[in-house]
């Protein structure tokens, strides 16, 4: 039975693109290196922070890559090169001989990434039926937070053993395995325009506007960049205690997977999304007020909460109303705007806790999300179809 339903073409290809996803969030395993990269070139905690900027820039730039390259080729071009790429990057950071150079190959990591997430997302979407869309991508979302969460545990325990080195070794076993699943999942090429111009999807309006800068949703997790510098410095955790502030931030999110895929499905999307980006905002004004790992940890797990809420509610609303021969670009345009954000936000939050101290950035960016969960729930369009 079991082999019989593995024939099963759309089966095969989910549980593919599953497995890709979940060892694409090993990337996090990057993620408690920050303190000891500081310490290693000897930088400042904000310097070294910016190895997620980079991360988050390469990010950028590889949504607009990807938009093209679905839109004219297909998925699976970027499903193999994506980890590929990944891995040839992280590898070369165990011979890097300064920190400019590991920010460099972050931002080749971060390109790669982006361009292998998107063209998860679009072969997702074309194996789900509609009715299913939310619960498929949140899932795959979930996937990756969990694969994200429990990766930083993982590379926090690599680096106090064997050295930061270590921790990017591990990810490129992590995408090298990857790589065969890409071949697996089925190669779904872009559908044709229609002839007609005025079909062309041009939504200019102020609703369609905000729904793609729907991307400050996503600010918040690179916030978290500053997590570790909070932790180490002032709280003085260890990089595995830090880690597993993570670990249990994705354990949370796994319960959260089957709930928000059906409350997306059955209910709305901006029931996942409005309270997805407010409940993060409460949470980062009491952030700088823990004084010890279980205060800390409690609020993770309360974040990761409001991460299982937000698993691909964005993704899922875009695709709800984007022609088939533009998702690529049009997908790539919301994942664009987020970049923009998720790199901006670890460069401010490393000068503010240079300036001030690591719990800064986090009262500083509290506002801005209330004000995005303020919009999704007054002027933000409901998607789900009735």
């Amino acid at each position: 039975m079991f082999k019989h339903t593995f024939a099963n073409p759309t089966v095969r290809g989910l549980s593919a693109l599953y497995a890709g996803t979940f060892l694409s969030g090993a990337w996090a395993m990057i993620i408690p290196t920050i303190p000891v990269l500081a310490t290693q070139f000897g930088v400042s905690a904000g310097g070294a922070a910016q190895i997620v900027t980079a991360f988050a820039i390469g990010k950028f730039i590889g949504t607009v890559v990807a938009g093209v390259l679905l839109d004219r080729v297909g998925t699976r071009v970027a499903l193999v090169s994506g980890p590929l790429l990944a891995c040839a990057a992280a590898l070369s950071v165990l011979w890097a001989p300064s920190l400019s150079l590991i920010l460099l190959l972050a931002l080749l990591i971060g390109g790669a990434d982006s361009l292998w997430g998107t063209a998860r997302e679009v072969a997702g979407i074309d194996l789900a039926h509609r009715s299913q869309r939310g619960r498929v991508i949140s899932s795959l979302h979930g996937v990756y937070t969990i694969g994200a969460a429990f990766s930083p545990f993982i590379g926090g325990s690599l680096t106090d053993r064997f050295g930061f080195e270590a921790a990017f070794a591990g990810y490129a076993v992590a995408t090298a395995i990857a790589v065969p699943f890409g071949f697996i999942v089925p190669n779904f090429t872009v559908q044709r325009a229609p002839e007609k111009k005025s079909g062309a999807p041009r939504q200019w309006n102020p609703v369609a506007i905000l729904r793609r800068l729907r991307g400050v949703q996503d600010l918040y997790r690179e916030i978290q960049s500053m997590l570790p510098l909070y932790a180490v410095y002032y709280l003085q955790l260890t990089p595995t205690q830090v880690g597993m502030l993570f670990t249990i931030s994705g354990m949370i999110v796994f319960v959260m997977i089957i709930p928000a895929g059906f409350l997306m499905d059955r209910v709305g999307r901006k029931w996942c999304t409005v309270p997805s980006t407010g409940l993060p905002a409460l949470i980062f004004l009491l952030i700088p007020m823990t004084s010890n790992f279980i205060q800390l940890a409690i609020l993770v797990g309360v974040v990761g909460v409001a991460q299982g809420l937000s698993l691909g509610s964005l993704a899922t609303s875009t695709y709800d109303v984007v022609p088939a021969h533009a998702r690529g670009r049009l997908q790539a345009l919301r994942r664009t705007i987020a970049e923009m954000g998720s790199s901006v936000a670890p460069l401010i939050g490393g000068s503010l806790a240079n300036a001030f101290n690591p719990g800064v950035p986090f009262l500083v960016y509290a506002p801005l999300l209330l004000l995005s969960a303020t919009l999704l729930a007054i002027v933000g369009k409901e998607t789900l179809e009735r």
